[in-house]
């Protein structure tokens, strides 16, 4: 009985999605969800296409308060990301757009198709003082829909013309399309780039996020960036115990030999309904190792698999997330990833029309 119900669930694996299912959308009162996620009863699943949803958008430039992720200000192209990267903690957002944070968020992305615009208007406000603005800090801005809208192109290009430096992170090979703009902004120094490799291994990318480039492709983009003088670092994130995080000397080897010079780690945590996707996701693909998986999540958040505070979050806490704390910084001594002291010049920065200062 037991093979044959493994045998469903493989047969009703939606191939190349990271979620299997929509969790109800705490905003709504009400809806139509898939009650229990192993029931059998009337309900079909909606078609697995991908939709683009035009929007109209009020802004793009969002101040960033929280103090653990680095920014000050991001901006944002795309809501909703088809990578559908099973652990991303952006997944909560899309339920203020109305829609859930599970299959919803790789399928239905939102287009803010009047972006470069809205950056123009918001850069010749007299009362912007210049700082660095990350793109994206959400969602991943060289997502496939990048490929046919071309937002993110179009915000780099608004970004040069001011000398506005930008912070970016992808994990999109897509990114050499804009390698033009990319090194010319590079030698102004206003540009500092991120790319995310959470695995080396292929089949477990695969499976964690399934509509993204190799990690092969990952280190091409590192190497032929950094080549062209583009400022390249390599994030970790997140480290997943059981997972992915013995890892992490590997990646952090492979990204320096490749040209990256700084880097950044997160580890797993599963706020929202990221906590329902996520078990879901790793009981029907590791049931091997799920409760060890599980359960170490578990101990290194105080008991749970969320955590909101500030500080603790994006690091853990207890054995397991020092243990990968104390790698971090023993192989980013040994490859050179954290040593460098290095800012983007905001002292360029001048709107269309402006006179330079004579003295």
């Amino acid at each position: 009985m037991e093979e044959i119900n493994q045998q469903e669930e493989k047969d009703n694996y939606l191939k190349g999605r990271g979620a299997q299912f929509n969790p109800k959308n705490r905003f709504l009162k009400n809806q139509q969800v898939k009650a229990e996620i192993e029931s059998i009863d009337d309900w079909t699943e909606p078609n697995p296409a991908t939709v683009y949803l035009e929007d109209n958008a009020k802004s793009i430039v969002n101040k960033v308060d929280s103090p653990d992720v680095g920014m000050f200000y991001s901006m944002n192209p795309y809501q909703g990301c088809e990578h559908g990267c099973i652990y991303c903690y952006a997944r909560n957002a899309h339920e203020y757009w109305g829609y859930s944070a599970g299959l919803d968020f790789e399928r239905k992305i939102i287009v803010k198709k009047n972006a470069p615009e809205l950056l123009r208007k918001f850069l010749m406000h007299p009362k912007w003082e210049c700082k660095p603005i990350s793109l994206s800090g959400n969602t991943d801005c060289y997502q496939p829909a990048e490929q046919k809208f071309r937002l993110t192109r179009q915000l780099l290009e608004v970004c040069l013309e001011f000398n506005q430096p930008v912070g970016m992170i992808t994990k999109n090979a897509g990114m050499l399309r804009d390698k033009d703009i990319l090194i010319k902004m590079a030698e102004k120094k206003l540009i500092s780039i991120l790319v995310s490799i959470t695995s080396l291994d292929e089949e477990l990318r695969r499976t964690m996020e399934p509509r993204t480039t190799t990690a092969k492709q990952r280190l091409r983009l590192i190497k032929e960036l950094s080549d062209g003088g583009v400022r390249m670092g390599v994030m970790l994130g997140p480290m997943i115990p059981g997972l992915n995080e013995h890892e992490m000397q590997r990646i952090m080897k492979a990204a320096s030999e490749n040209g990256a010079s700084f880097s950044a780690y997160t580890f797993i945590r599963l706020n929202g309904a990221i906590k329902l996707i996520f078990h879901d996701w790793l009981y029907k693909n590791f049931p091997d190792r799920a409760d060890k998986v599980w359960h170490s999540i578990e101990n290194s958040h105080d008991g749970k698999v969320n955590d909101s505070r500030w500080g603790v979050r994006m690091r853990g806490e207890g054995n397991i997330a020092q243990m990968v704390a104390q790698q971090y910084k023993k192989y980013g001594k040994i490859y050179g990833l954290n040593a460098e002291r290095w800012e983007l010049d905001t002292t360029k920065f001048k709107r269309p029309g402006e006179q330079g200062t004579l003295f």
